[in-house]
């Protein structure tokens, strides 16, 4: 019999060493050795969880993970932070670049106001202390897309401190099995994007594209209370969600509105907290929880074969699904942090301190943001639940793709069926031919009014559950018509008049006299039916 192996599971919050049959097909990692595929089993980016066939001694073969993570949002704004330079993606390279952006002698930044406000609003969103003086700082390193050699930001005294995030997290197999943590925030500050390199290998060099210096972003600090890759893949959706809702970010991770950098150490729990790696620049939730669980398992290993864990900058390879070195942090990089001196503080004002006479264009009163705050995630997925009778887990599909909860909102003001059968439409159908044709839903072919008048046709029972996806599938296909032409058209109406039914029935039988008495009872109970 083959010997045993070793992987580990992710259990709450420690990583346990499981024992596994050697007749196991698990994989294994060949790329560096050990097991590389994740162990929680709670979304679809997981691996289900393993049984441990034998328990280890107390405080044996236990690890603790901490993940903080450090998250850059852009703003949705018409310019940018400190210039009158357009923001818009996919711009011609070098197209929107103002004499600021480009470091020129003698220019000046000019803060703009919709950026503070945005921060403002975030702050308040994700219960933030928000400080009615922040400063900003130059924070100073040298590469080719940063053109005055260092970054405004706020170091010292940024705009909010001291928030929370409630997220929900799968701890089952099921998805009805959801638990709601809260990560705590430490800070959220301005600074002003770099620009972008773009890597020419075969020809071996770098061009650089400024359109995106300048651009204001939000850095949102996480504190490391986080133990997986799940976790914080959930708390990263939940943020993209309440920055969308509030319109101070698109989000959108593909094209590089939020990025996350994850620090990631391992430790036996009661001890020290060990030495911590810093994966870089993810732009993908799904790749954010791989990168941070084959981080972990890779800490692990490298601890249990003797080796140290280098305090280190990792960069992950989502064809690979791993990570790999980029720089050492062992030397502390100085950045130099100095007061802005073209920048006075940034004063905000509430109600009781709101000067006498002052021009609302010259101040910001963080009390009138939030008395205009939207609803947030939170609170329409209650809604969603409490007025729908819907399932938790539904509300959380409704919002999580873009679209999808006005799309259903749209659906259930033209129909009469009931919300759950709406609800199963949408979900299971609309968004199953949308992810098959890797579509948006705005890109959807089927309107909301042509779903609620094919939902009308069901519920009054003009047609069968059968026809209505046949119905749907040719709406998919075929823009410009309506359910009940397709339905005229196939002829798929359901029959109402018994006799015409009976009439139909006979004519069958009659058709076929090969089929045998008890055939011919058959098709006559069916029928009756």
């Amino acid at each position: 019999m083959a010997a045993p192996v070793q992987r580990w599971s992710c259990v709450g919050k420690r990583w346990v060493l499981a024992y596994i049959d050697g007749g196991s097909r698990h994989g294994r990692g060949a790329a560096i050795g050990f097991t590389s595929r994740r162990k929680r089993g709670q979304s679809s980016v997981a691996q289900q969880p393993l049984v441990t066939a034998q328990k280890s001694r107390k405080g044996e073969h236990e690890w603790a993970a901490v993940v903080g993570l450090e998250i850059h949002a852009q703003i949705s704004s018409n310019s940018k932070l400190f210039s009158g330079s357009q923001v818009h993606f996919a711009a011609p390279p070098n197209s929107l670049v103002s004499f600021f952006d480009a470091s020129l002698p003698g220019t000046l930044p000019v803060l703009n106001r919709r950026c503070v406000e945005a921060a403002v609003m975030t702050g308040l969103a994700l219960n933030c202390r928000i400080n009615k003086k922040s400063l900003f700082d130059r924070k100073h390193y040298f590469y080719a897309d940063l053109p005055a050699g260092y970054q405004i930001t706020q170091q010292r005294l940024p705009i909010a401190v001291n928030g929370s995030l409630a997220y929900s997290v799968c701890v089952g197999k099921k998805p009805s099995q959801v638990s709601t943590k809260t990560v705590r925030i430490k800070q959220i500050q301005l600074e002003q994007d770099s620009g972008k390199s773009l890597h020419d290998e075969p020809r071996s060099q770098t061009l650089i594209d400024l359109n995106r210096a300048g651009v204001g972003l939000l850095e949102v600090v996480l504190e490391p209370d986080m133990s997986c890759g799940e976790e914080a893949a959930s708390a990263v959706r939940e943020l993209q969600l309440i920055l969308q809702a509030l319109g101070t970010s698109q989000a959108n991770m593909a094209e590089g509105q939020l990025r996350v950098d994850a620090n990631i150490s391992v430790h036996h729990p009661g001890e020290p907290l060990g030495v911590r790696t810093e994966v870089k620049n993810l732009n993908s939730a799904r790749f954010l929880a791989k990168a941070i669980d084959f981080e972990i398992e890779r800490q692990i290993h490298e601890l249990e074969n003797g080796r140290k864990i280098l305090n280190e900058t990792r960069s992950f390879d989502y064809k690979l699904g791993c990570t790999m070195p980029m720089r050492d942090k062992e030397g502390k990089q100085d950045y130099r942090f100095m007061p802005e001196p073209n920048l006075p503080p940034l004063l905000l004002h509430d109600t009781a301190s709101l000067p006498p006479g002052a021009d609302p264009q010259q101040v910001i009163n963080i009390d009138w943001i939030r008395e205009r705050l939207p609803e947030l995630p939170s609170e329409t997925r209650e809604k969603l639940i409490q007025q729908y009778g819907m399932l938790p887990e539904h509300s959380f599909a409704l919002l999580n793709e873009v679209g999808l909860l006005e799309f259903f909102q749209n659906v259930i003001k033209e129909t009469r069926a009931e919300p759950k059968k709406v609800t199963s439409w949408v979900l299971n159908i609309f968004l199953g031919f949308l992810k098959q044709q890797n579509l948006t839903v705005n890109e959807s072919p089927v309107t909301p009014s042509a779903l609620a008048e094919l939902l009308n046709l069901l519920d009054r029972k003009a047609i069968s559950s059968s026809a209505a996806k046949q119905v749907f599938e040719e709406l998919w296909r075929s823009k410009g018509k309506t359910p009940s032409q397709i339905v005229s058209e196939k002829k798929l109406e359901l029959m109402q008049d018994q006799e015409a039914l009976e009439r139909v029935c006979h004519t069958v039988m009659e058709g076929h006299p090969q089929v045998g008495v008890g055939g011919r009872r058959k098709a006559m109970h069916f029928s009756a039916c």
